[in-house]
């Protein structure tokens, strides 16, 4: 079985003419991820492509890496509007009990946990600020955002692909 892949980044641009790239970060790990000797892979259309971090800089809501052996922005141009990631043998970062990894929350589906209504999908996670919010895709209505909170998000079941939630009042627009 081939090896599972997790996306921490997007590279959005190249950066100057000595091979950076801008990514934008989709993890919570933005050290541990972009630091130098991290392993990483650009998704490609025709499969991954291994590269190797050596060296990290954050600009503005960027940040700026440079690949080992991709030192000219030839080398680089062609990655542009491709996905970032990371093994996940190469995940050395221990979560605490109450901590998940993006990719393993997106995708849950999303349980009223009073009376079971389904909402649909987690689609995506956005972090405007203190606390991430949870994009869920709804058929046919628009997104619901839910704050991950403990008091709106009551019980995570990664095995069962679940999200148990407690949504506030006021929040869902029932005439959407």
């Amino acid at each position: 079985m081939p090896e599972k892949y997790y996306q921490v980044g997007k590279i959005v641009n190249t950066h100057g003419i000595r091979g950076e790239v801008r990514v934008i970060a989709t993890t919570d790990f933005t050290e541990e991820r972009f630091k130098k000797g991290t392993h990483l892979a650009v998704e490609m259309p025709n499969g991954l492509t291994p590269v190797t971090v050596s060296a990290m800089r954050q600009h503005k809501q960027f940040y700026l890496l440079q690949f080992e052996g991709l030192g000219n922005i030839n080398d680089v141009e062609l990655f542009k509007g491709h996905n970032l990631k990371i093994a996940a043998s190469e995940r050395d970062d221990q979560l605490e009990d109450d901590e998940y990894y993006y990719g393993d929350i997106i995708g849950l589906e999303v349980i009223e946990e009073s009376d079971g209504t389904s909402y649909g999908k987690v689609s995506e996670i956005i972090d405007p600020g203190p606390n991430d919010v949870w994009v869920i895709k709804r058929r046919g209505r628009s997104d619901l955002l839910l704050p991950f909170l403990k008091s709106v998000i009551k019980k995570i079941d990664i095995e069962a692909g679940k999200a148990y939630v407690e949504v506030p009042e006021g929040l869902i627009d029932n005439e959407d």
